[in-house]
């Protein structure tokens, strides 16, 4: 394995981080997640990752949209919208201020109390770095922080959990130049680490367990200091527009 790898990637754990109580406007996210980490575990170690649904980081960031009728969550979804890429009904797919292109430009009403909306956060790569930053200093370990969203997927049915997020871990794997089990030497492979970790971290945090936390270990991941928009393919490079 390449140096400056973590992990060992032969048993991944994914332990969630339990009693972070509804966050509102102005909560200090970071402090209820070290919180959590202190009173219920798990204790964060060298090469685990913390992921952390976008929700609560939106809701502590004030990303929230009074959306009383449908009309009014319409509008915050044009106002989210950097592009229009399709409409089809009542469904909308974007392209969102950040480059992300998904349903409703993040617009999302689960999880979140009374007639409002969430919007995605502004800067949801510095949301994650201030969370990592604030862990390191209580903790004394440096762990990469993974904001992350549900999206759908062109091509395929139903959602996963993808990374929209991150400091301290590089976004992708890439596998360029290195040779494959049989010694052909691949050209393509670009593996995305960082929606891989968000997508298994989903499945002991859950949709409707108020789990919006999770430490994910034993993957193998290399430091770096991306930015998500590294995952965004350029409009040239894009064949499903």
């Amino acid at each position: 394995m390449a140096d400056g790898y973590h992990g060992l990637m032969q048993t991944v754990q994914i332990f969630p981080v339990t009693g972070i109580p509804e966050v509102e406007p102005g909560n200090d996210v970071a402090a209820l997640i070290i919180a959590a980490i202190e009173t219920s575990g798990p204790e964060v170690q060298p090469g685990d990752v913390l992921v952390v649904t976008h929700k609560i980081v939106s809701k502590a960031e004030g990303r929230i949209f009074e959306a009383v009728d449908e009309t009014a969550y319409r509008t915050a979804i044009e106002a989210e919208a950097r592009a229009i890429i399709r409409r089809r009904g009542d469904l909308v797919i974007a392209q969102t201020r950040h480059g992300f292109i998904c349903a409703n430009a993040g617009v999302d009403r689960s999880n979140v109390t009374g007639d409002r909306a969430v919007l995605l956060p502004l800067d949801p790569d510095r949301s994650a770095h201030g969370i990592r930053m604030r862990v390191r200093q209580a903790t004394g370990v440096d762990v990469p922080v993974i904001v992350t969203d549900t999206f759908g997927r062109a091509w395929r049915r139903g959602q996963t959990d993808i990374a929209i997020g991150i400091s301290g871990i590089a976004a992708i794997d890439d596998h360029r130049g290195r040779p494959d089990a049989n010694g052909r030497i691949m050209e393509a492979t670009e593996i995305a680490i960082v929606d891989e970790i968000a997508a298994a971290a989903d499945l002991a945090m859950g949709k409707s367990t108020a789990i919006p936390v999770a430490v994910v270990r034993g993957v193998a991941w290399q430091p770096g200091e991306g930015r998500l928009t590294d995952l965004v393919r350029s409009a040239g490079e894009d064949m499903f527009r």
